[in-house]
């Protein structure tokens, strides 16, 4: 940093490094050294603004950095911290001039965790340190033994050989090499690095050498030379690489440089202005990654999975093989590079397997062996509907209503929309059977137009017959309604209007029933029905019974009116688009009113299938009733019985069936006599007829 022109040129940083020996009174000792001390320690006093003191980085200990804190928060000097914290709000949220460039100990035990779900170890031995450190971490696991893992703690006391830990897996803080460090570690000597005490006891500790001095005397073979090489020193001693707690104390001296630098620039000059400085602070240190704080003070909680190597000289090798990011999301949470990873040679180098049994299949679902362990489990079939789309579920589950259970039980096909369509053979050959007869429905209609002025056409009421013909007409016509998708105003209509179109055939038979009663009634002597002979009579009777139907439809559009609707639930792999009623009892109300009159239309013909009249229509209408009711009454039971689309068709067969059957049991006849025999459409032969009708009654 001194020596960069880029970052606080014309400045020079100082450093002070002082040893808490991990005792709280000589944390506080040493905090006072580095707040007041200069020759001499005076408290609240400082005389040498060269040495103001800028920020601390430290402690590595939680507790270390607690105390450090208490004296440093009153001076709003910044403390940058390097060492991890318990789980959860940790105390140190409480002192505003704290930073954390390393993630609490909650971030592993979820790292350790992610880790056992990767690679589906269920059954896990936990072997933890005794103390403060090793009970947060319980406490942090606790709620996972509860989901997916089983915990056996153990404890003991033995030494274990460094051989015990060939192939495991250990979490770190995650670190990054910056260019040049490994030439720096070799190119160190301690005597060419001057106010660093630490350096020479390490190198005496390192190389069990000592360093002479003019009053002592040693061996030669016991002298420190200097010219000894970190590199020759074994793994466990000393590691070349840049450890975690070394990379975040390098990031932290950058984090304060880089904001002295922005205060300098901004001519801010004051140490209290350090803070919001430090909130803003982002930049890429010199291994390339981004350093910055979050809302918390906290940088990223990002963690290094190492592998361990070791070697029968008691050497060892940390690999790392992966990193937990809780900071990212869920899919880049953990990575692990499973082909770099060396494990314990009782495994042959295959991923250990740790479970009870083998895992559920899709289509599965975990039941519990009694008196197991809870990760000890068969494996039952999903029940029908269900399914489970991933290996070791606990329970099925269903599809979305739109969709069904496959035959395997491990996913969900989408279900197909069903209505009786045009383009299917059933709705084809329904929509061709309504055309069909409504061209035969017009062809008679035009035959009776041409042959109106016939005996036969105006013994039978000819206008009766021409809104009978029409009415049949539009009853094939309405069944059409019925095919196709059913849409807002398909629903608004098809029952009404095949309601009130209905009712008006319906009625224009009783009316013809009715009038031949009624005109042979007024025949005999002083007759009061003579008055009601003629077309008022039938006219009246068409249009109150179609009034009173059409009042039925008229409330039932008003207040509860049918509509579009899906049925997702009838059918398991079709979803069955139909019109709701709306009203049930409305809707019975206009069937039930269509019956009563088809009822008093069958009775009123039986009662005059003898009156002697040549042109009488009341056999034929007695035999078109019979044939209608019938339908009407086989009607019922397969339309409550059937769903969807065949529900739909039974009810265009029976309006087919109905119609075809009133217009041919009441038309034929006519038609055979208009077309093939007009020698008896004359007036002669209907008076013959009559009389030999009345001598042999």
């Amino acid at each position: 940093i001194n020596e960069s022109p880029k970052i606080l040129p014309n400045l020079t940083l100082g450093f002070h490094i002082y040893d808490s020996y991990y005792d709280a009174r000589m944390t506080y000792r040493t905090t006072l050294d580095l707040l007041f001390k200069s020759h001499r320690f005076v408290p609240n006093y400082k005389c040498d603004i060269q040495k103001n003191l800028i920020a601390i980085i430290g402690g590595l200990s939680f507790d270390t950095s607690l105390s450090m804190a208490d004296t440093i928060g009153l001076y709003k000097i910044p403390q940058l911290t390097y060492g991890s914290f318990p789980p959860g709000e940790s105390d140190a949220d409480q002192f505003l001039s704290f930073y954390q460039l390393v993630p609490n100990n909650s971030h592993q035990s979820i790292g350790i965790i992610s880790l056992l779900k990767h690679f589906g170890w269920k059954w896990i031995g936990l072997f933890v340190v005794e103390g403060d450190g090793g009970e947060n971490f319980l406490q942090t696991l606790e709620p996972f033994e509860t989901l997916d893992i089983d915990f056996i703690l153990v404890a003991f006391q033995k030494l274990l050989d460094l051989q015990t830990f060939q192939g495991s897996i250990s979490f770190t803080i995650h670190s990054k090499e910056p260019p040049g460090f490994n030439e720096f570690l070799q190119s160190i000597k301690p005597d060419k690095i001057e106010g660093d005490g630490f350096l020479r006891d390490f190198w005496e500790q390192a190389f069990d050498c000592t360093f002479p001095k003019p009053s002592w005397t040693t061996e030669a073979n016991e002298s420190c030379t200097g010219d000894e090489g970190l590199m020759s020193l074994p793994g466990p001693q000393f590691e070349m690489g840049m450890t975690g707690h070394s990379y975040s104390i390098y990031n932290a001296v950058y984090v304060v440089a880089h904001a002295l630098h922005v205060i300098y620039s901004t001519r801010a000059n004051q140490r209290a202005m350090l803070h919001p400085f430090l909130l803003d602070i982002s930049f890429n240190n010199s291994a390339g990654e981004t350093v910055s704080f979050n809302g918390k003070k906290q940088t990223g909680g990002a963690l290094d999975i190492m592998n361990i190597v070791t070697f029968p000289n008691k050497s060892f090798l940390r690999v790392k093989v992966g990193q937990v990011d809780n900071d990212a999301l869920e899919a880049r949470r953990i990575i692990i590079h499973e082909d770099k990873i060396t494990w314990h040679k009782g495994f042959n180098q295959v991923v250990p397997i740790s479970v009870c049994n083998d895992c559920c299949s899709p289509g599965h679902q975990k039941k519990r062996k009694e008196g197991e362990k809870f990760c000890c489990y068969d494996c039952a079939p999903c029940p029908e509907g269900k399914i489970s789309d991933q290996k070791d579920m606990d329970d099925c589950f269903r599809c979305p209503e739109d969709q069904y259970a496959n035959r395997n039980k491990d996913g969900c096909i989408s279900k197909t929309m069903s209505f009786l369509s045009y383009e299917e053979p059933l709705g084809i050959i329904l929509a061709s059977i309504a055309i069909c007869f409504s061209i035969v429905t017009t062809l008679v209609f035009l035959a009776f137009v041409k042959h109106r002025d016939t005996p036969i056409v105006k013994a039978n009421n000819r206008d009766l017959t021409y809104t009978l013909l029409i009415s049949l007409l539009l009853c094939f016509l309405s069944s059409l309604l019925f095919i196709g998708k059913p849409g807002e105003m398909a629903c608004f209509l098809r029952q009404p209007t095949f309601g009130i179109i209905f009712s008006m055939a319906v009625s224009c038979v009783l009316a013809k029933t009715i009038t031949v009663v009624v005109a042979f009634m007024a025949t005999k002597p002083g007759s009061s029905l003579r008055k009601w002979v003629g077309k008022r009579l039938a006219n009246s009777i068409v249009l109150s019974c179609s009034l009173i139907q059409a009042s039925l439809c008229t409330l039932w559009l008003a207040t509860s009116p049918p509509f579009p609707d899906l049925d997702m639930h009838s059918l398991i792999e079709e979803i069955t688009v139909q019109c709701n009623e709306g009203s049930v009892t409305l809707f019975s109300c206009v069937l039930g009113y269509t019956g009563l009159l088809a009822f008093f239309s069958f009775l009123s013909a039986f009662l005059a299938r003898k009156l002697p009249d040549t042109f009488n229509e009341a056999k034929f209408i007695t035999f078109s009733m019979l044939l209608f009711c019938s339908v009407w009454l086989c009607f019922v039971p397969p339309y409550l019985s059937t769903k969807g689309k065949y529900m739909v068709m039974v009810e265009i067969f029976s309006i087919l069936a109905s119609s075809a059957g009133l217009l041919g049991c009441i038309f034929a006849p006519k038609c055979y006599i208009i077309m093939l025999r007009p020698e008896l459409n004359n007036r002669d032969s209907l008076i013959c007829h009559l009389f030999i009708v009345k001598k042999e009654g």
